[in-house]
């Protein structure tokens, strides 16, 4: 089996001493493509650096949760950097980019201004895009609406089915993950048992987003912390997702895969023969 996580953060301070080891037990795990979202310009060329280490594939974009760090000017320096690298075969998305409307503190009216203007890019440029979306689907649909893309994938997605079929409708897939591995989060494994199943992804989100087996509650961290979330436990999660839809594992690589493929065109052609 050949498993696609198509969101996880390899750059990340958590990985810095052991990326390596890392990559190499997503291997043995069967995962055998990696996707690396940027969430700033000044990560881009080492995101970039680290998927064509890995032989993996990267997104460019400046996260909502980035942007009162991130001057105006970032965004022409971000449209440089797609133009510059528009023809790697691993640039497969803008992302990741979208609105978060959960973290309190951050001014909403800039992180849309910084999410359309980045929908502008993946128009211009013809690349689907990977969302964030934590308590903000309306106003993403909004902007969808208002700049069109090539689709994407709404990355841990956690709405409505009225809001689920909204970005279906729009060409979009949606990620599943850890969250999924939690009995009590009855709305996502609704939606990921109920959903069509091509417009079902997986992905960790690693280092965040741990499965039920590696979190551990608040009054617990102290003597056992919450274990760091790896690309490797792409597999265990397939497992929830496969019982729940009653689909043997095998059944469900393919179709994740295939999905994600389809939404990230540029990966279907790493996968063909050259």
């Amino acid at each position: 089996m050949d498993w696609i996580d198509t969101h996880c953060h390899l750059d990340a301070p958590e990985f810095a001493h052991d990326v390596h080891a890392v990559v190499s037990r997503a291997r043995a795990a069967g995962v055998g493509r990696l996707v690396l979202p940027a969430v700033r310009v000044a990560d881009a060329a080492r995101v970039r650096e680290l998927a064509h280490a890995v032989d993996g594939v990267y997104a460019l974009g400046i996260h909502p949760l980035a942007v009162q760090e991130s001057p105006e000017d970032d965004l022409a320096g971000l449209a440089q950097l797609l133009s510059q690298w528009r023809n790697d075969k691993r640039l497969v998305a803008v992302g990741e980019i979208g609105l978060d409307h959960f973290v309190p503190g951050h001014d909403r009216q800039r992180q849309f201004h910084f999410y359309e203007a980045q929908l502008r890019l993946a128009r211009d440029l013809d690349l689907p895009v990977l969302l964030h979306v934590r308590r903000s689907a309306d106003h993403l649909l909004k902007g969808l609406r208002h700049i069109p893309v090539r689709g994407g994938i709404a990355h841990a997605f956690n709405g409505s089915h009225q809001q689920a079929q909204a970005f279906v409708d729009l060409g979009f897939a949606l990620g599943f993950g850890g969250t999924l591995t939690f009995e009590r989060s009855l709305q996502i494994r609704r939606l990921a048992t109920d959903l069509p199943a091509e417009h079902l992804m997986l992905e960790t989100d690693a280092p965040d987003i741990p499965p039920q087996w590696l979190y551990r509650p608040a009054a617990q961290r102290h003597e056992h912390p919450t274990a760091r979330n790896e690309p490797a436990e792409l597999p265990r999660i397939a497992g929830v997702m496969a019982e729940l839809r009653q689909w043997s594992l095998q059944d469900t690589a393919r179709i994740t895969s295939t999905n994600a493929q389809r939404v990230l065109p540029r990966l279907r052609l790493l996968a063909e023969p050259t």
